[in-house]
């Protein structure tokens, strides 16, 4: 709150003076046309708000992000113009992905994703090898890699824990055998016993010579770290940077780094729904139990995760990640087979939302079951419908959702969705013992996928997020396991007492409307 209040206080004087500058200025003009100056104004702000309207409606976006920009402007045209030019556009991300584009060209081809064994080739002959058995599923991860210009590979090992605390035992393990780098990149990092334990790792580890970076979203640690923060971790030898930094006015509000992403010599890496603070490890109790997932990987996945991290440290940060860090590690293959998988990041400055559209297929190719985790529940209406067809023609999809809520109104708008979900067929099931964090999908024993994704609009459309497919790998079988025991903690929903009255379904087609913006 202090840094919230401290960015606010800076800012504030500047901002006064520029209103009161427009004032003066509006007073002066308007003597200057006889009073008819707020005439003239609104007939121009309505004229750009009907512009911006043909605009809109015209665009290949998410419907119902636009519905809510149409509503606003057309109700309040200048402050709704004003709002989509710094906060709805997507143009309002220039300046980001300006930086990222330049931090990949940077990373060339030679040191990392280049034509080598992970490269096209490699990539190709795996998808023939998945297209043989499953010619849906192996369209489907290369049209997604593609996409995102990931490549599929084989899948070394790949751990599953069913809670944070669990993961946080093995991430200790890992930090202490470090002897190359520490790259360390998440959206919620907060002082406890799990940040804590692992700075201290981290303060013996730059010590020894291992190059430490820790990367942090500005936004989603607002409240928890701070610029006094940072300089504390730089006094212990370990650097530090603030993902897109934000100073209210100058700024990107969109488009926060949702990633998490720990990766440690090229040859762990650890990635799911864990932030670096103690309620993620049930070490404090904000509400009730706090499920969790993530996982660990070895083998070639590693890769894709590093090339993650410096691509967004090497657009903020002065201090470049040595090429030599970028090579390939090396790896032996397993002798037993154990699927492939797919890691990949989303990002909102592409124009395909690779998220959405792979659980829209997941949903489509789909013949026995799709399950899904989520936190949130803030669909699109091409998802909506997507969850309705599967469940309408016989396939068996769930949904876990929290029990205990953390967004009152956030979680609301996501039991509005619950009567057409459950009337089509979808089984929903509410965590009872506490909080679900939890983002992940598991499809037909053959495919899932576990990352940062939530079923909300924010993550499927405004934020980078990271994520890994898995096929025929082991991992679907902890999962699965996983998924029957939270159930079976878990209420099932009914028709029944999904039903709302009548005001209240006005009330939840209001907040809906916003929900894009929540």
């Amino acid at each position: 709150m202090k840094k919230i209040i401290g960015r606010i206080l800076v800012v504030l004087p500047p901002v006064l003076l520029q209103i009161a500058w427009y004032i003066l200025l509006f007073a002066v003009l308007d003597k200057g046309l006889n009073g008819n100056l707020g005439d003239i104004v609104t007939i121009v702000f309505t004229v750009l708000a009907f512009v911006f309207v043909i605009y809109l409606v015209s665009k290949r976006e998410e419907s119902s992000y636009k519905l809510l920009w149409v509503i606003t402007i057309l109700a309040l045209p200048i402050l709704g113009s004003a709002l989509y030019l710094t906060l709805g556009n997507r143009k309002t991300g220039n300046r980001l992905k300006r930086k990222l584009a330049k931090s990949s060209r940077m990373l060339t081809a030679e040191s990392f994703m280049g034509e080598d064994k992970l490269g096209k080739a490699k990539r190709d002959e795996i998808l023939d090898d998945i297209k043989k058995t499953d010619l849906r599923i192996g369209q489907t991860l290369g049209h997604l890699s593609d996409a995102t210009g990931f490549p599929i590979v084989p899948n070394g090992t790949s751990k599953y824990y069913p809670f944070g605390e669990d993961m946080f035992k093995d991430m200790l393990e890992d930090l202490k055998l470090a002897q190359k780098y520490i790259y360390i990149e998440y959206f919620i990092v907060e002082s406890g016993k799990f940040w804590d334990s692992i700075v201290d790792i981290l303060e013996l580890k730059a010590g020894e010579g291992v190059d430490v970076r820790v990367m942090y979203d500005d936004l989603g640690s607002i409240g928890t770290y701070s610029v006094k923060d940072t300089r504390k971790l730089k006094e212990r030898g370990i650097k530090c940077i603030a993902f897109n930094p934000f100073f209210l006015i100058k700024s990107q509000l969109n488009n926060r780094d949702h990633r998490k992403i720990m990766v440690i010599d090229g040859r762990v890496a650890y990635s799911g729904g864990v932030n670096l603070a103690d309620e993620y490890i049930n070490e404090i109790e904000k509400f009730g139990k706090w499920k969790d997932i993530g996982f660990r990987l070895t083998g070639p996945a590693v890769r894709p995760y590093t090339y993650m991290f410096a691509e967004f440290w090497d657009a903020f940060s002065m201090d470049k990640i040595p090429s030599e860090t970028l090579l390939p590690s090396p790896y032996k293959e397993e002798e037993n087979f154990n699927g492939y998988v797919l890691p990949f990041y989303d990002s909102p400055i592409r124009k395909e939302p690779a998220s959405n559209t792979l659980f829209t297929e997941i949903l489509s190719m789909a013949t026995d079951y799709v399950w899904f985790y989520t936190p949130y529940l803030m669909l699109g209406d091409a998802l909506y419908d997507a969850f309705i067809r599967a469940a309408s023609r016989g396939v068996d999809v769930r949904i876990i959702m929290p029990g205990i809520p953390d967004k009152k109104m956030v979680y609301r708008i996501g039991r509005s969705y619950y009567e057409e979900l459950l009337a089509a067929g979808v089984k929903i099931y509410e965590y009872t013992p506490g909080f679900v964090h939890a983002k992940a999908f598991l499809m037909d024993d053959k495919v899932c996928g576990i990352g940062t994704v939530n079923l909300d609009y924010r993550s499927l459309f405004l934020h980078f997020e990271c994520s890994s497919i898995f096929y025929k790998a082991d991992i679907l079988e902890e999962l699965k396991k996983d998924y029957l025991t939270t159930q079976a903690a878990s209420r099932e929903r009914t028709l029944e007492d999904a039903k709302r009255g009548f005001f209240g379904k006005i009330l939840d087609g209001m907040l809906r409307v916003i929900a894009p913006l929540l």
